[in-house]
């Protein structure tokens, strides 16, 4: 799953219905995930959360910032926070499986369009900015809305995209990409806020000033500060980059918090911190009970920190997604104010995925929707399940290798196995619902219009595309079982003699897998007029038949051999 999240801001948190109508011009992009709207009547601002594919994104974030010109007049807007535009400000954030250049890229056209076709002046910022000065939003901001009419007309504060004039009643626009931003909170077992703070300034990027220690005070903030000699407090910098952090007393919860924000979660990780939040605190006297996610978080965050926790206790990393997951959230102590609802903090997970139908039944329904009269799910869908199967045994029997003592010498390899067949399991999970949809589009393309030249070129074209994607889909469905069948012999020579059945039986369920996909490229095939491009898919098929026979004969083989003796 490819996903961009767009956080934009609009100048209006009183009036429901013009919130309403924003937030249903971004809706109406078809496969967007509509995830928070947080209106605040004080600041009369509203901040929107939203994800999307790359292909999606900007055309959402363009229809609510047009429905905003609509429906926001500047020159009658009062609201506490700083703001320059009915769309004060659209950030763009990779989330998942999307890098920071394709926002960028995102940014730019986006800042185009809406400097062209709405006539807003747009300002690019942070990592999409043309400009160090225009990084920093503040900056852009500066003088807000009020002084916007004077500054525009400035040759340093050109737009980068749209009129160089003042557009009384939509203001103007800062468009750009960044990090993701995670909120989170450091529980402890006391009330005492400062030492939360004296905490937090160890842990953030900015630090504090330095201080003689105390030797009747844990708390650094009961040291005298160091000076210069012009009197000024000498600064020491904290332990981790792109993190900001405070301490505060929560009197609902009767204990303080270390708040902080990750503007990079790459570069300071959740659980780096978190670990070292524990060990400052047990210097002080104070324990760590727990901590909490505010808002949303991305799925890799979580799964960097239950590989971290993994690799600490030594057990294998080659487990489900959804247990590492669980790793995570155990070790951080999420569950410790409310309990961690995955389905809900997690963005991929809130997303609505639509596509993602079949493997979601259970075992009788999916058989049951199978043996309907309906053509999809059929073989297809069927081959890609062969493949997962075989791929969930192969990491249960590198599972098993790995946790017995004797075989410290093959755990490095029994959790690579591992680790490599469950993104293969995954991978042939997504693609027992992709083989559907891909037989669908088929469908749709065929039951095109062709009244005149142009539609019969159009339908024609579509029909063309949806066989290629209904061949491209066991092609690489075949790949994966290949891939499986030589773990399988892996695992047969070094692993457990006691569980070279189960490996035997993946390779088993991989060749039907393999044999299974093959038939589905051949009988596409028969859709596609190039003759030169339908050669070079059944050439490449039987190879792929050749190879997988061979190698599975390899390891039914060694399997016998095994069992028998």
């Amino acid at each position: 799953m490819r996903l961009i999240e767009c956080v934009p801001n609009f100048s209006e948190g009183r009036d429901l219905n013009k919130i309403r109508l924003i937030t249903n011009a971004i809706e109406s992009v078809d496969g967007i995930t509509l995830l928070d709207v947080d209106p605040g009547s004080d600041t009369n601002r509203t901040v929107v959360t939203f994800v999307g594919s790359p292909e999606i994104i900007a055309e959402a974030a363009f229809q609510g910032i047009k429905t905003a010109s609509e429906q926001i007049d500047m020159s009658k807007h009062k609201g506490a926070h700083p703001r320059m535009g009915a769309t004060d400000v659209c950030p763009l954030v990779p989330v998942s499986n999307v890098t920071k250049d394709e926002c960028i890229i995102i940014a730019k056209l986006l800042a185009e369009r809406v400097g062209n076709e709405l006539n807003i002046p747009v300002y690019l910022y942070e990592d999409s900015a043309q400009t160090l000065e225009r990084k920093n939003l503040s900056l852009i901001r500066e003088g807000e809305y009020e002084g916007l009419s004077s500054k525009i007309i400035k040759s340093e504060w050109k737009p980068d995209f749209g009129p160089s004039e003042f557009n009384s009643r939509s203001g103007a626009t800062v468009i750009g990409a960044r990090d993701f931003l995670i909120a989170y909170n450091i529980n402890l077992n006391t009330r005492d806020e400062r030492l939360a703070t004296d905490i937090a300034f160890e842990l953030r990027e900015s630090g504090r000033s330095k201080r003689i220690p105390n030797p009747n005070s844990p708390n650094l903030l009961d040291g005298e500060i160091v000076r210069t000699k012009n009197g000024k407090p000498v600064k020491v910098p904290g332990l981790f980059k792109d993190l900001k952090g405070v301490g505060w007393y929560l009197p609902e919860l009767k204990r303080a918090q270390i708040s902080l924000n990750f503007n990079n979660y790459n570069k300071s990780t959740l659980h780096h911190v978190f670990d070292k939040a524990c060990v400052l605190a047990q210097e002080r006297g104070v324990r760590v009970t727990g901590s909490e996610l505010v808002g949303l978080v991305p799925m890799e965050a979580m799964l960097m920190a239950g590989r971290h926790y993994l690799t600490k206790q030594r057990y294998t990393k080659g487990i489900p997604l959804n247990d590492i997951i669980e790793v995570a959230i155990q070790s951080l102590g999420l569950n410790d104010i409310v309990p961690f609802n995955t389905e809900e903090k997690i963005i991929e997970n809130a997303v609505k995925n639509s596509s993602n139908k079949l493997m979601s039944l259970k075992s009788d329904d999916f058989i049951n929707e199978l043996s309907t009269n309906s053509a999809a799910p059929g073989g297809g869908s069927v081959s890609a399940l062969a493949g997962s199967l075989g791929a969930a045994l192969i990491s249960m029997v590198s599972a098993l290798n790995h946790e017995k003592k004797e075989n410290i010498k093959i755990k490095p390899q029994m959790e690579k196995i591992g680790i490599e067949a469950q993104k293969i399991k995954d991978r042939l999970s997504f693609l027992v619902d992709e083989d559907t949809n891909a037989f669908n589009q088929l469908i749709k393309a065929n039951r095109m219009p062709s009244s005149n030249n142009k539609q019969e070129k159009e339908k024609l074209n579509a029909i063309q595309k949806a066989n290629e994607f209904a061949i491209e889909i066991p092609l690489e469905v075949i790949s994966h079982c290949l891939r499986i069948i030589e773990l399988s012999e892996e695992l047969i020579d070094n692993g457990n003699p006691n569980l070279v059945s189960d490996a035997g039986v993946s390779a088993e369920v991989s060749l039907a897998g393999v044999r299974g996909a093959a038939m589905n490229v051949l009988i596409n095939l028969i859709g596609i007029d190039d003759d030169s491009y339908c050669n070079k898919k059944r050439e490449l098929v039987n190879k792929f038949i050749n190879d997988a026979e061979k190698n599975w004969k390899i390891v039914f083989d060694k399997t016998m051999k095994k069992i028998i003796s």
